[in-house]
Formats: C-alpha cells, structure tokens, sequence
C-alpha cells in the first residue's frame, strides 16, 4: 500500500470544482503534453463516460484545454484555457462520446498534432482524488501515473535495446525504480517506461538515441522535484529511513496514540516527523513542508475572504453570492462571534470551488470549505501563531491519513459522510490540539464530529459540486466546532475511533449507487432538480 502523505490528504492545491473532473482532467493532458516534441497546433479530446456527461459543469474541457496549454492544475489561468488556446493558434475540439464504454469512467482519448507536423495519440483516466494515469500511447497499452520521474522509450522489439537503455542510464548513476516493456506484438512497436528518481543529461538521451532500433525517447517530470527535508540528517540511507518511517508510522488510531504517548509528541508534530521521512524516501513537492502549509494556509485565506467582496457565480449556475449575503448581513441573525465567520468561510470556499477558484482538496474538493472555515475562523478568533495552524494541519492530515487508508474519502464509494464526514473529522481533531487538548481527546473530537454525519448521503444536484454541498460544507463545519468543545471539556466519545471508521465505510459501502454521487437520488432526485441543466438552466423549473 502506498503510504499517504501530507500532500496526499490535504491538497492538491487546484482548481475547482472538482478534483477527479478538473484537477485529474488537467494532470491527463499535462502528461501528454510532456510526450510532444513541438508546442501542440490541433488537439481533439474525447471524452467517456461521467466526462462525457458532465464536463461542462465541471470545466473538465477547460482542464484539459489548460494541461494541453502545459498549466498545472493550480493555475487561475485555467478557467479561461480556450481563450489561451485560440490567442496560441490551437485548434481544439470536444467530442463527448456517451455511448462507447472505455473501462473507466472518467477517461478521454487525446490526439494532438504538433508544429512539427508529429502526431500523438493518448488515453488516459482520472482515478481519483487529482490523480491521473495514462493507459495507452499510440494504441499500446502503458501505466504511466506521473508520480515519479517517467521515461518513456518508443522502439522496435529487438534484443539488446532495454539493457542499452539501462546501461546509459547507469553511467550517469540515474537510479531505477521501476521498468516496464509494453509492446505491440513480437518485433513489432514498443514502449520502455521506467520510473526514475532523478532528471535525465541531455547527453545520455542523445546516447540512448544513437541504437538504431530506438525512434523517440521522452520525458514526463514528476509534479514536483525532491523535497527539502532538513529536519533529517542528509547522510540518512534508505535502510535508516526505513527505520526512521517505522518509528512515527501509524496505521490506526490506537497505534496513533500508542506513538503519541512514546515519543511525547502532539499528533501534529508526530505527523510532522512521518512527512520528513516520507520526503525522503520518495519524490514529492519542491516545498518543504513549512512552505508548503504557507501555502495551504494561504491558498485557504483566499478562498475564505475573497468572495465576501467579489463574488462569483458557479459553473452551474446554483449558488454564488451567498457568503457575500451572510458576510453583509453581519451579526443581525442568530449568529455572532466565531459562528457567523465559520457560516459565511464556508460558504466562500465552495462558491470559489464551484466558479473554477482556487481551492485546497482537503480531503476533497466536495469538501473543501470545511477545514478553512474551521481554521480561518480560528485564526480570527483566537489569534493563532503561524506554528499552531501548522500543527493544527499537520493533525487534520493524520487523522485524514487514518480515514483514507482504513475507509475511504470518496463520495463514489462512501457517499457525502465519507467526504465531509472526513473533513469534519480533520477539522474538529486539528481544533482539539490547537487548544492544548490531548491526542485522545483529538480522537473523541474526530469520533463524534464522524459519527454525527454518519449514513449522510451524496447526491449532488445536476451532478454539480454546488448544491447540497455548499450548505453541507456549513454544516460540517459547525459540527466540527462543537464536537471539539465536547471532548475538551471532557466527553469522550463512546466508539473508539477505529471502530468509528470502520462503521463509516460499512455504511457507504450499504448505501445504494444511486445515493453515491451519481445525482440519482436523494435531493436530485427531487422533481424541481431533475430538469436543472448543468449550464444553471431548467425547463420546466419554477
């Protein structure tokens, strides 16, 4: 199992409003662009499946438009990538197919013609969570998700070519992770994709050129180069890494408690010592993890405080306006002091997530203005130092780690209780310790905040990450408070957090496809809802 890290749980950092649909789209074509030999002139795109459905809603056409263009999934200038595409000269079409079943359902076919007159053909698929995989390159099957360093080697099948690779390769002492040889028949076409830790010298690749039986090789650089972890000693092995990893490793909450009572540490900076290990071990983002949480606090900061002033209408067209409203409309209602900020954040973040803003997945974009409402509200409140949200963070992290790796943070396959049922988890544990309260108490704060939302369904109204979520994200959000001001005072929960978890993700896994995201149920399901279009139209609607 791959081990979870910060990164993994809080963040990407993206644009919304949804991180399989936008975020994936966009990291699907960023991979093929890195294969091109020349900048892209004509790009079609077929799209399958739930892509097929829902990519205007989503903005997966733009997504994939904005990687094409080489944006990463985090750039504003997503949002208007066609207008990029035409001042470039590139020729783009969308073609939705929503009848061919291509295995998975958010996959598209991109065929590029580049200014050299190149032509490239890829597949790819969004599988979750901002993660992308390429499955086919020119009609050969690979498994390229772009986590490392990839190679990609297009030759003859003939002896001789794949220890030629690797011995250029060795010479210049670039380390080998993986290797894998996809071919179309015997002595037909191929592909060598390896997995390696380092950048390739220009030199070597010109000596793997000069075989005769090799015709192109090219290079897809990881999201981010190898991160900075002075908090270890640089002359750590992979071996006393190993060790190290074991030490702060965790993969329940009693084992998260157990470490916590042996090292006399917070769950924040237990959590923190696993993250400097991890980056060690493995490539990841070129931040070292306080600029990284600057980042993510930042990114939160924005989300929360812009739309107060600017707001934006959705993709959809359902929400937008809304925290300006409850921002203007002040302390006039039932709520004040900390409330009426966690009300109107909340309600910030998922109007910036829906109108294509950038936005912290935390655990998801579904469920992104939990944690900033929570911790920004906190912030304003209780005049928190920069360290304290760090740890707070950091916390909010492990706890996410814990849910991802024993349930699951999907709203496909948990529902909306595994989405925001997680967030509020993070966000009332990561306030537990931001109050000097204990690991324990952290997990009875994560237990209640989990168990309050548990059986809540996912059943987004025209298939938009807009409505019920924004108001579900307010929701989350104020149980996350009140869960942590329980087990501060001392109320322990009654259901260990494992066992919490564990009954979350039997609940999802019982709950009916129809109430799993599909919008096939549940509140879209209502007669008003079913004939709301994606562009923020209805026929019939009243």
């Amino acid at each position: 199992m791959k081990q979870l890290g910060l990164r993994d749980i809080i963040g990407p950092v993206m644009i919304g409003p949804s991180s399989s649909h936008t975020a994936g789209a966009c990291r699907i074509a960023l991979m093929a662009r890195n294969l091109l030999c020349a900048p892209p002139t004509q790009v079609s795109f077929t799209l399958y499946g739930s892509f097929a459905h829902t990519y205007r809603g989503h903005g997966t056409d733009r997504a994939l438009v904005a990687g094409i263009l080489g944006f990463q999934p985090d750039d504003t200038r997503l949002r208007t990538s066609f207008d990029e595409a035409k001042k470039r000269g590139i020729n783009i079409r969308i073609i939705p197919d929503t009848e061919t079943d291509a295995g998975h359902p958010n996959t598209v076919d991109i065929h590029v013609v580049d200014a050299k007159g190149n032509e490239l053909d890829v597949r790819g698929a969004s599988i979750g969570g901002g993660a992308a995989e390429l499955r086919k390159i020119d009609g050969i099957d690979v498994a390229i998700t772009g986590e490392f360093n990839n190679m990609i080697v297009h030759q003859n099948d003939s002896p001789g070519v794949l220890s030629h690779i690797t011995s250029c390769l060795s010479s210049q002492h670039v380390n080998i992770a993986t290797v894998s040889l996809h071919r179309s028949e015997k002595g037909g076409d191929a592909f060598t994709v390896l997995e390696i830790d380092d950048t390739v010298p220009e030199h070597t690749i010109e000596e793997i050129l000069a075989h005769d039986a090799i015709k192109s090789v090219r290079f897809i650089p990881a999201p981010s180069a190898q991160a900075n972890s002075d908090a270890l000693e640089a002359a750590l092995y992979p071996g006393d890494l190993e060790q190290q990893l074991a030490r702060y490793n965790f993969t329940s909450g009693k084992e998260l408690l157990d470490a916590c009572e042996k090292h006399q540490m917070s769950i924040g900076s237990l959590f923190e010592k696993r993250e400097h290990v991890l980056e060690s071990l493995a490539p990841s983002d070129a931040r070292s993890t306080d600029e990284y949480l600057d980042y993510i606090v930042e990114v939160m900061h924005e989300a929360t405080h812009t739309p107060l002033t600017h707001p934006q209408k959705s993709m959809g067209g359902l929400i937008g306006g809304e925290a300006a409203r409850v921002h203007n409309f002040g302390e006039q209602g039932v709520l004040s002091g900390q409330f009426q900020l966690l009300c109107q954040y909340a309600l910030a973040v998922l109007e910036t997530n829906a109108s294509m803003g950038r936005i912290v997945a935390a655990p998801t974009a579904g469920s992104s203005g939990v944690m900033p409402a929570v911790l920004m509200s906190m912030r304003d409140t209780f005049h928190c130092t920069r360290e304290q949200m760090h740890k707070a963070l950091l916390n909010a992290a492990a706890i996410g780690y814990l849910i991802a790796r024993n349930a699951t943070v999907a709203g496909a396959e948990g529902g909306c209780q595994a989405e925001i049922g997680a967030s509020s988890g993070m966000a009332a544990s990561a306030v537990v310790e931001l109050m000097g309260g204990s690991p324990e108490m952290c997990l009875h704060a994560a237990s209640t905040a989990i168990s309050n939302i548990l059986g809540l369904v996912c059943d987004p109204i025209a298939g938009l990450v807009e409505a019920p979520c924004q108001m579900r994200n307010t929701t989350a959000a104020a149980n996350a408070l009140m869960a942590a001001h329980c087990a501060l005072a001392g109320i322990k929960h009654i259901v260990p957090f494992d066992e919490t978890v564990e009954a979350m993700y039997k609940v999802g896994k019982a709950l009916p496809m129809e109430l799993r995201e599909t919008a096939l149920g549940g509140m879209a399901a209502c007669p008003s809802c079913k004939n709301i279009k994606p562009d923020g139209g209805c026929s019939g609607c009243h």
